[in-house]
């Protein structure tokens, strides 16, 4: 048996699109330790353009060096001996021969694609991890987790790119397979903030009133600053305020449609109340927010003013829905 292997594109991403370059470094490396006979590597920017010379040719060198330079060409099986990959290779090896058999009592596998066994199978594998991606229990780096800020891909994309996939798949009374990519609502709620942009309107802004704890306040405005710059927003960030009304004043002066206060949850009781209730005052429409998950005070400060909270068990996708709606953004 000859066996060819591919790089996927259901984990490549349009923004950050240069950590494409080590996704499909993996995957090739993994074919050619997994004794794959010959290999086909796609270009970094495949999925937002057509390739151009550069990256045609560095999905060449790819796997070039893989093979003139690793040597993984050189031996028979580059993973003998490794207990933690034989252990996996048993493991899928063991839940594929599962499927089979499951499959084969359908009455094979033309038979399972016309009842729509394998097509809902494959989506229900989809949602689970489309759904880890949206709670940021897997990380995709560029995407749901250490954003470029700078980066704006919005007229780097050829429209023929984002075309609806699924309509070339699927004939006759076959049930249709939906094509995306794993990142696809991600990249949808930051290019409608381009788009919003774009379109003659202001950037979003997220101001983050920092008070308190210098250590804690530091680190949720990081927090905030990751958060919602995966929605494309900008980022007004502070190095702290000794007061709450400097930092009620400096934010009123940003402009910014959101506020982040950010500090210690022993610090909230005195700040927040005073902040939320004063930013309310002032402009009812602004978005009050509060980082972190202080369970004991959080009824108290939803009823001074406070909108919501962003914290590590927030559904980041959900969230930044509900607030591009809020703003007036159309995903």
């Amino acid at each position: 048996m000859h066996i060819h292997c591919s790089t996927s594109g259901w984990n490549k991403t349009i923004y950050d699109p240069y950590v494409n370059l080590l996704r499909s470094t993996t995957e090739a490396m993994s074919a050619a330790i997994g004794g794959t006979d010959s290999m086909s590597i796609d270009p970094f920017d495949l999925f937002y353009k057509e390739p151009d010379e550069i990256s045609t040719r560095i999905a060449r060198n790819q796997q070039i060096i893989l093979k003139e330079e690793s040597y993984l060409d050189k031996v028979v099986d580059p993973a003998a001996g490794s207990y933690y990959i034989e252990n996996l290779t048993a493991s899928i090896a063991k839940a594929a021969w599962e499927l089979f058999l499951t499959i084969e009592e359908k009455g094979g596998m033309i038979k399972a694609i016309e009842e729509g066994y394998v097509q809902d199978e494959v989506e229900k594998s989809s949602g689970i991890k489309q759904a880890e991606v949206a709670a940021r229990r897997t990380i995709v780096l560029g995407t749901n987790h250490h954003p470029n800020p700078g980066e704006f891909m919005l007229g780097k994309i050829q429209e023929e790119t984002l075309s609806d996939e699924s309509e070339k798949t699927g004939a006759g009374l076959v049930k249709k397979l939906n094509i995306h990519r794993l990142t696809d609502a991600f990249e949808d709620l930051r290019l409608a903030t381009e788009i919003f942009v774009d379109s003659g309107n202001k950037r979003p802004a997220v101001f983050h009133l920092t008070i308190g704890d210098a250590v804690m306040r530091k680190a949720r405005a990081a927090f905030s600053s990751n958060f919602f710059g995966c929605a494309g927003y900008q980022i007004i960030d502070n190095a702290g305020f000794a007061t709450a009304e400097e930092g009620i004043k400096t934010a009123f002066e940003s402009k910014a449609e959101i506020i982040v206060i950010c500090g210690a949850d022993e610090d909230y009781p005195e700040f927040a109340p005073v902040i939320a209730r004063a930013l309310k005052d002032r402009n009812p429409e602004m978005i009050v927010l509060v980082a972190g998950q202080p369970k004991d005070i959080m009824e108290q400060l939803k009823a001074s003013g406070v909108d919501d909270f962003v914290h590590l068990r927030t559904n980041m996708l959900e969230f930044l829905n509900k607030i591009q709606i809020r703003l007036g953004i159309t995903v």
